[in-house]
């Protein structure tokens, strides 16, 4: 089951985005934003992995019809790396290991810099 969360700037307390959809399972995972025409500005998902690793949390362009952000984060919420992903590329992976990575427009890679802290409230 998903849900939505607000992810946050843990030090500035700024919100990020407003509206994150929660994918823990393995089917929302696996679907991600492939085949979707286009994402408002201010959503975006949380894919949820149960551990830090490179390998788990790489993703994939295919199916993807425009560019989104990508931003991983390891255990304790800390962003480890961010990239511009763009359509039809096949595999993106973070340069340290994460257990979470949001998905979103690529405005978001203004809004979130390497180093910070976030939270999913």
């Amino acid at each position: 089951m998903s849900d939505y969360r607000v992810l946050k700037n843990v030090e500035s307390g700024v919100v990020v985005l407003p509206r994150v959809r929660w994918c823990a399972s393995y089917w929302l995972r696996l679907r991600g934003l492939m085949f979707r025409r286009d994402l408002p500005e201010d959503e975006g998902l949380i894919f949820v992995y149960g551990r830090e690793s490179k390998l788990d949390t790489s993703i994939h362009m295919l199916f993807m019809a425009f560019a989104i952000a990508t931003v991983w984060l390891d255990k304790n919420g800390v962003v480890v790396d961010k990239v511009l992903a763009k359509p039809w590329r096949p595999a993106y992976a973070s340069r340290k290991p994460a257990q979470y990575v949001v998905e979103a427009r690529p405005s978001l890679l203004d809004r979130v810099q390497v180093g910070d802290r976030l939270s999913f409230d």
